[in-house]
């Protein structure tokens, strides 16, 4: 059994908890906390399952002087990506498998910035730890899924990767107020939607899809399009969002080859339903993630994951931690080194039909 410690008990954290107890593979050992009123709690109790015999700590300096062999670094890495990467640095250099979705700089590692990359490398070598990174949106959604179905391709023109969601159902109130700008005044410039942002945040889902296909791109363009709430909105989750707010979002970051627009990863953000409906709609539920090759034959896959009452950014959640935690066994028997998505095999979930522990 990997001993394994889950670092971060929010959206993903939770459902890294959950991941870690279900895997045949993986033995939960600790689980280390931000929040005050978190610790002493039972980690089940933290992730909406029965009680794991393992209490929450705040004690970082501790959980890492155990040693442990495998750490899900679940903490956010939105509005403190220094932090992240120290604590992220930190863990591989104890000579821990280390998954996150945290640093998306890292996603496509080979082409990060030497001021991100080298440090990880460093603790690489001296610890003898590893770290892969995948995204949150999910991962899987912007890498392995669009390579995989482009194979089932005669011609393949273009690769589309959405994500199609109500963002009312995403329990991160400050980043779907502030970091992407849902509810505030139609002048308020969201930062996640500043120019250049998308392209620093999915841009290397794009170089990976294009790596996977063999191509090279030439440059990477934005679009953005936002809109209105046409009346006021009452959500269930977050309050209400004003009349005249923003109330959706449509962005692409394009990978171009030979000068056309062949690899596109989009976003389509609601804050409800009624906002923007001509704009494509999930194929049922409040969310959705699409693939869609144009070419011959055209080719559209829709992938709907709830989990925790059918939620379906919990769900989206809960497969992009599958995909981290399911790659844990596969790195402690590879070499340390610094991996991404095209390193890391998607596997069966062997062990776990019909299999659970809580």
């Amino acid at each position: 059994m990997i001993n394994t410690v889950v670092w971060g008990t929010g959206n993903v954290g939770r459902a890294a908890i959950r991941a870690v107890e279900a895997h045949p593979a993986l033995k939960l050992t600790a689980v280390l906390v931000n929040n005050p009123d978190k610790v002493g709690k039972d980690a089940g109790a933290l992730a909406g399952v029965a009680d794991l015999g393992v209490t929450a700590t705040d004690d970082v300096e501790a959980v890492l002087a155990s040693s442990p062999r495998a750490i899900v670094y679940a903490a956010s890495g939105d509005v403190r990506f220094d932090d992240a990467l120290a604590d992220i640095v930190r863990a591989v250099g104890t000579g821990a498998v280390v998954v996150t979705p945290a640093l998306y700089p890292l996603y496509d590692q080979r082409n990060a910035p030497p001021e991100l990359r080298d440090p990880v490398l460093a603790a690489v070598k001296d610890g003898g730890g590893s770290l892969f990174v995948s995204g949150v949106d999910p991962g899987w959604g912007n890498d392995v899924l669009p390579l995989l179905i482009s194979g089932l391709g005669t011609d393949v023109d273009v690769i589309r990767c959405q994500e199609i969601f109500d963002y009312s159902t995403y329990e991160q109130p400050d980043s779907v107020r502030y970091l992407v700008g849902m509810g505030q005044p139609m002048d308020y410039d969201p930062p996640m939607l500043m120019t250049g942002v998308p392209s620093m945040v999915w841009g290397g889902q794009v170089r990976l899809i294009a790596r996977g296909l063999g191509v090279e791109i030439d440059e990477l363009r934005e679009t953005l399009h936002r809109r209105p709430l046409e009346e006021t909105v009452s959500t269930r989750t977050m309050g209400e969002f004003e009349k005249g707010t923003q109330g959706a979002v449509r962005f692409e970051v394009q990978g171009i080859v030979d000068g056309e627009p062949r690899i596109v990863i989009e976003h389509v953000t609601r804050i409800h339903p009624s906002c923007a409906p001509d704009w494509p709609t999930p194929p049922s539920g409040d969310g959705a993630h699409r693939v869609i090759i144009e070419g011959r034959p055209r080719i559209e896959v829709s992938v709907e994951a709830s989990d925790e009452g059918e939620n379906r950014s919990a769900g989206g959640n809960a497969t992009a931690v599958g995909r981290l935690v399911g790659a844990i066994d596969w790195l402690a028997e590879a070499a340390p080194g610094l991996y991404d998505a095209l390193d890391v095999p998607l596997r069966p979930a062997a062990g776990k039909l019909g299999r659970r522990r809580s």
